[in-house]
């Protein structure tokens, strides 16, 4: 998902940071009305940005005109939660262009918004019923799938935007491979969210469990 330097104009680098600023800052305001009733939010935030490294260091691959990467994102959208979730993308693509790759720190806004922008629209469309006590809102096998496929449905068309904004002329063949690639993960990544939801509810009692993730509040099917 990454877009690398060179793709975009600065004039429109310089306004996906600022909109990515933006997005971290209603994001920061949002956590901090939580901390009455969840002093842990922060903590949630930096676990994220630490599983989002971990996630994203332990496989990529280029793939046409970006990267295929493990992100893991509803594996813990569906654990931390929301906030959390898109804070620990900002905190975690700072870390990684800081220390593995600092050409990407150029792009920071735009990488950002790739991930950040398809997470609030599955929260918003489909995800945070999970989360509110909406009655029937299970969280099934299929329903992880089809959060999945929204959420990098989502990161494929950012990136497709940036391309198509761009300054380098990129055929619409060489998205597509890219776009393609995220149905491996989109078969994948549903295990490792099921088995990872499903091993902490059997915990969720636990005083760690309780104050570090948000499976408490999901019913699993």
């Amino acid at each position: 998902m990454h877009v690398e330097p060179g793709y975009v104009a600065p004039a429109k680098v310089a306004l996906a940071n600022a909109s990515a600023i933006g997005v971290v800052i209603w994001g920061c305001v949002a956590q901090a009305k939580t901390l009455l009733r969840d002093p842990f939010a922060p903590i949630k935030s930096l676990v994220a940005a630490a599983f989002f490294s971990l996630f994203m260091q332990s496989f990529h691959m280029p793939v046409g005109p970006s990267e295929l990467h493990f992100v893991g994102a509803m594996v813990m959208y569906l654990t931390l939660g929301f906030t959390p979730t898109l804070l620990g993308f900002g905190i975690g693509l700072v870390f990684q262009g800081a220390l593995f790759e600092p050409t990407d720190l150029y792009h920071l806004g735009v990488n950002s918004l790739s991930l950040m922008l398809p997470l609030i629209s599955v929260h918003l469309v489909a995800g945070r019923r999970f989360f509110d006590g909406t009655p029937g809102a299970t969280l099934s096998w299929a329903r992880i799938i089809k959060l999945d496929a929204m959420y990098y449905a989502g990161v494929t068309s950012m990136v497709g935007f940036w391309l198509m904004i761009g300054d380098v002329a990129t055929p619409i063949s060489a998205w597509a491979a890219f776009a393609s690639s995220y149905l491996v993960i989109i078969l994948c990544e549903p295990v490792v969210t099921y088995v990872l939801v499903k091993g902490l509810k059997a915990f969720e009692d636990h005083a760690l469990v309780r104050r570090l993730t948000a499976v408490r509040g999901i019913r699993l099917a």
